[in-house]
């Protein structure tokens, strides 16, 4: 689908709005809970949802902090945990599921990117697949997108 035809699906959390700080019970030292996310406007068609929270600011690169894949399309938030049968990939720390913010002591803000894709197919990933095998999967077969900005410091 043309970047033109996407619609956006609207995606928030009732923690913190975009672009403003993560509160820091979400953070790895500050009880490593996760986030609560809501949206809407998922668009017809959509098979699969996917997750993804990647910390562009890191010193060594992006870093990621969150790999959801089959999210069931009729899902609209995340509480608490991943959906019921929504696949945890690893992230950056090489753990399954969310590990929080953990930016550099004295770094300016980070930007954490949560974003949500809406997709055509099932991407059929399993437990433990990387940011970079979701962003490979992904390729022409996003119908939207939703990005929520949150910021972290130490």
């Amino acid at each position: 689908m043309a970047e033109a035809d996407r619609t956006d699906i609207e995606l928030h959390s009732p923690a913190f709005d975009d672009g403003t700080v993560i509160p820091e019970r979400y953070s790895r030292q500050g009880g490593n809970e996760v986030p609560p996310l809501q949206w809407t406007r998922v668009p017809e068609g959509t098979e699969e949802l996917v997750l993804l929270c990647e910390d562009p600011d890191a010193p060594g690169g992006v870093f990621v902090h969150w790999v959801v894949t089959a999210i069931p399309p009729d899902v609209g938030s995340i509480e608490d945990a991943a959906p019921t049968n929504a696949v945890l990939g690893r992230n950056s720390f090489g753990e399954l599921g969310w590990s929080g913010p953990q930016p550099p002591v004295g770094d300016d803000a980070h930007r954490y990117f949560f974003r949500l894709y809406a997709v055509d197919r099932p991407l059929g990933l399993g437990e433990g697949v990387t940011a970079d095998d979701v962003h490979a999967a992904l390729d022409d077969h996003v119908l939207a997108t939703g990005t929520l900005v949150g910021l972290f410091s130490r």
